[in-house]
């Protein structure tokens, strides 16, 4: 498995297309200050021991040893030891609302944004377990793979926003069908899906789909985002609302009652997410109660350090650069490696 230690560093390379442009344009100035002292091709015979391309060379040169130089940085590493590592843990499939009545501002910064904070605190209590991620609206699909790698997951949920999915709806249904396909197929261990939405304009098949999950073990926990006196969706771009056919503003609100029959038949805890930490801390108790057993987890245990090739390879064409000077030597001259 190959990774970069440090890849903040490899933005260095956004540096080659400006020291290009820059000497590109050196180079082109240059070109103008020799014709306005004379016939370039005149000036270049009186000056024989000039090199018309060695400062491209030495340029060159310098452009690639930058370059390489924010590979070292970023600390190339090749994974050496894969082991199979048992701990006892569970699995969590994590569903979220990206419909657009979540990006309602009863809950600040908006519905969205507060699931996805709470779900980064899930996931930062998160230990030895696997947790994937579901996105839903008018469809669901899935946006993280079943995994034991939080930073991805992390990672994904800085992605999520509306966007993702045209159709506009909240397939809660088909949210839970997905998850529950998304475990692993290892028995005994304990397996929960979380759904987090306002549960508004829900569409038709979650008794069948929460039915079919709890019969495969598999609890249904529900967190509602938004409150029962609701809040206008914000137009993105614009300081204006949504509005219905009619140009009356829409104004959504959460359906506790959906969200708590759901929880109920699920074999899970449903809580209402507000200002403070209590659903986090719900959810947190109610995965400490699952049954936790070996899993099987595939890990890198020792990554060898890369760098030492690059900085070889550095040295080396430093030295080259250092050795071609701009006008022709004796050494350089009777060997004739350049042709001018």
């Amino acid at each position: 498995m190959f990774r970069f230690e440090e890849p903040a560093y490899l933005y260095l390379l956004l540096l080659l297309p400006l020291l290009t442009l820059f000497y590109l344009f050196s180079n082109y100035i240059r070109k103008n200050r020799i014709k306005k002292i004379g016939d370039p091709e005149l000036i270049g015979l009186l000056m024989p021991d000039v090199s018309k391309y060695r400062p491209e060379i030495k340029s060159g040169l310098i452009l690639i040893c930058i370059s390489l130089f924010s590979f070292l940085l970023a600390r190339p590493q090749f994974g050496s030891k894969l082991e199979n590592i048992k701990r006892k843990g569970v699995e969590i499939m994590i569903a979220v609302d990206i419909s657009n009545s979540m990006l309602a501002t009863d809950l600040q910064p908006s519905r969205i944004e507060k699931a996805k904070r709470l779900v980064a605190r899930l996931v930062d209590k998160l230990e030895n377990d696997k947790v994937g991620m579901i996105v839903f609206a008018g469809d669901a699909f899935t946006q993280l793979p079943i995994t034991s790698d939080y930073i991805s997951a992390k990672m994904f949920l800085e992605s999520i926003n509306p966007s993702l999915i045209n159709k506009q709806g909240t397939a809660i249904g088909a949210a839970i069908n997905l998850a529950s396909r998304s475990f692993t197929p290892q028995e005994g261990v304990g397996k929960a899906i979380i759904i987090i939405t306002d549960g508004e304009n829900h569409e038709g098949g979650v008794t069948n789909a929460v039915k079919e999950a709890v019969d495969k073990g598999i609890q249904v926990h529900v967190l509602g985002v938004g409150s029962a006196n609701g809040a206008p969706i914000p137009l993105d771009g614009t300081n204006d609302f949504r509005r219905d056919s009619e140009g009356n503003v829409i104004v959504t609100r959460l359906n506790e009652e959906m969200c708590k029959d759901i929880a109920k038949e699920g074999n899970g805890v449903y809580v209402r997410v507000d200002n403070t930490n209590s659903a986090e801390k719900t959810i947190n108790d109610e995965i400490a109660k699952m049954a936790k057993i070996d899993i099987n987890l595939k890990i890198y245990t020792e990554f060898d350090e890369q760098f030492q090739a690059i900085a070889w390879i550095i040295l080396f064409l430093l030295f080259t650069e250092m050795m071609i000077l701009d006008k022709k030597n004796v050494f350089f001259k009777k060997i004739r490696l350049f042709s001018k």
